[in-house]
């Protein structure tokens, strides 16, 4: 999809809502909630997590599948009742408000969900009708040229690649003018260069106010965020601007080039202090939370054919890590 256009600011009154319509908190968070908690039956995908997100701010969800992720952020955006905790999305009540959020949010699920058999344009009209949007014709009209969509308005939506559907699920959930927008790993199974032109339009949007959470599986993805959180087995493990997850993480990585490197990973798995080994093309990347360890168990395999560097460690180092850390809820 095309970048938006320099200095685009919305101009109509159904393309962006006015804040002044919706309930402000003191703090004036988009989201501000406390111990939310979800079970189905006996299990509990997410277990007390508290979490504030700024207007305007892109805070993305990491996390392996199962981690909870989807069933978090339904619960935000009012599709799910939380069984615990307490907070507010968008100013209104996660519990008792339900209806006024959904209002306000827009939802784009992992799979294309809008009518096959429906032109790019018709789908963008009924979901327009669906949400009461006033002036829907103009709405429609605008959404297809924000998007790139215009020249292809009357093809079918089952017609469509990945990365044009893509584009019109991103159309449709932006045509109320929500305040918040809710992205559930938008760009699975897209090309590169559609990803990037996608998150070029993300940006664009919290640039002019809009509040953005995204899960996904990518960390170039997940470094274009403001902040990140990561959830594994209903858990929330760590949050913050990349930079603080890193940190927090405290994990000391070596990369080493040489020959043979298989080799030196099997001599190296199962010492004390080793906690990953991860090859990246021509180098291996070696992990450990505890750093003296770590350069105890490198020492022991050190040779002259082989150059070792410590570097910084990075999110799938650190994530990786978590993941490996965390205990599994499955029952």
């Amino acid at each position: 999809m095309p970048a938006a256009r320099p200095g685009f600011r919305p101009v109509c009154r159904w393309m962006w809502p006015s804040r002044n319509d919706l309930p402000m908190t003191a703090t004036d968070y988009a989201i501000d909630v406390a111990g939310v908690t979800k079970r189905f039956g006996d299990k509990t995908v997410v277990n007390a997590i508290d979490l504030q997100v700024r207007r305007g701010e892109i805070f993305g969800f990491l996390g392996p599948n199962g981690s909870g992720k989807t069933t978090f952020i339904r619960m935000l955006c009012g599709l799910l009742t939380p069984d615990a905790g307490a907070g507010t999305c968008l100013g209104f009540d996660v519990r008792t408000q339900q209806r006024a959020i959904r209002a306000h949010v827009g939802y784009m699920t992992q799979r294309f969900s809008y009518y096959e058999d429906l032109s790019i344009r018709e789908n963008l009209d009924f979901i327009a009708r669906l949400y009461a949007v006033p002036d829907r014709a103009a709405a429609v009209t605008h959404s297809l040229d924000r998007l790139g969509l215009a020249r292809r308005g009357t093809q079918l939506a089952g017609q469509l690649s990945g990365g044009w559907k893509q584009r019109l699920a991103l159309a449709a959930c932006l045509i109320h003018s929500p305040q918040l927008l809710l992205l559930d790993e938008p760009t699975a199974g897209v090309d590169p260069k559609a990803r990037r032109e996608f998150w070029d339009e993300i940006h664009q949007l919290a640039a002019a106010g809009l509040t953005v959470l995204i899960t996904t599986h990518y960390m170039d993805e997940a470094e274009r965020c403001h902040r990140l959180a990561y959830l594994a087995y209903g858990q929330l493990l760590a949050h913050g601007t990349v930079n603080d997850v890193i940190a927090t993480a405290s994990l000391s990585t070596w990369s080493v080039t040489g020959p043979a490197l298989p080799a030196m990973a099997a001599a190296l798995r199962g010492r004390d202090g080793v906690e990953q080994l991860v090859p990246f093309g021509k180098t291996l990347h070696v992990s450990g939370r505890d750093a003296v360890k770590l350069a105890a168990a490198i020492g022991a395999v050190r040779d002259a054919r082989h150059e070792w560097t410590q570097i910084r460690s990075g999110l799938e180092d650190v994530f990786i890590g978590l993941m490996d850390g965390a205990e599994d809820n499955f029952k």
